[in-house]
């Protein structure tokens, strides 16, 4: 049975919720202490977090930060909250998808259940296929790592996702476009400098490990990764 943590302080929505998603055939666990979040998610160890922006003591994206240094499980925002920046931000603190209010529930359920596939089940990989090498450069995707032998960084969800993509289609041309579906779900209200963001933080990272030029720019295409640490 696949766990859901909710982070939400109205406590009507969080009946509604709870209900519709038990319906369904999910287990739930509802926050009541909002300075205690990260512990309870520790003890919860759920699947799948939805989570509200506006939260007393420390806002929605604080705690997704704090969620993605244990975790990289889904995490799906409902806020009340409609601008593009507020839901560009979710992203980049490390969500995986955001819905705004007043929702339909069947659509939450259908975002659940597609990000839970994603994750556990059809589009997830075996836990022996949890870790990606290429030429001595070794990304492990569930403790958001990236390691050149002796030498290791920490990624974000997102820089994973993106590394992921570049380092299963080595020396490939990786479109803008895959990155962009390989990263988020909706991609309607992402600024397309977005994704050039994350990609300048992901050479920043292979460059830690001593590793420039490697991420190379395809004009008009996309991007691909060469391996040119080799020797």
């Amino acid at each position: 049975m696949f766990k859901i943590f909710i982070v939400e302080d109205d406590n009507q929505l969080v009946a509604l919720l709870d209900e519709y998603l038990q319906r369904f055939g999910y287990s739930t666990y509802a926050v009541t202490d909002f300075g205690a979040v990260k512990t309870d998610f520790e003890q919860y160890a759920p699947h799948l977090v939805l989570l509200d922006v506006n939260l007393p003591k420390y806002d929605g994206y604080y705690w997704c930060r704090q969620i993605r240094n244990l975790s990289t499980c889904p995490i799906i925002f409902l806020s009340a909250r409609e601008g593009k920046m507020d839901q560009v931000m979710a992203l980049e603190n490390g969500a995986d998808d955001y819905i705004t209010k007043p929702f339909d529930y069947d659509i939450v359920i259908a975002k659940i259940m597609s990000q839970l596939r994603r994750a556990y089940g059809t589009y997830a990989g075996n836990a022996d296929e949890r870790t990606l090498t290429v030429s001595g450069l070794r990304l492990d995707r569930d403790r958001l790592h990236l390691s050149l032998y002796e030498t290791r960084v920490e990624l974000s969800l997102t820089e994973v996702k993106i590394l992921d993509e570049l380092m299963s289609k080595c020396e490939q041309v990786v479109s803008r476009e895959r990155l962009l579906e390989k990263i988020w779900d909706d991609q309607a209200f992402v600024d397309d400098n977005t994704l050039n963001v994350y990609v300048t933080r992901v050479r920043k990272k292979l460059s830690a490990l001593g590793i420039d030029d490697a991420l190379q720019t395809v004009r008009g295409q996309g991007y691909r990764l060469v391996p040119q640490w080799e020797g």
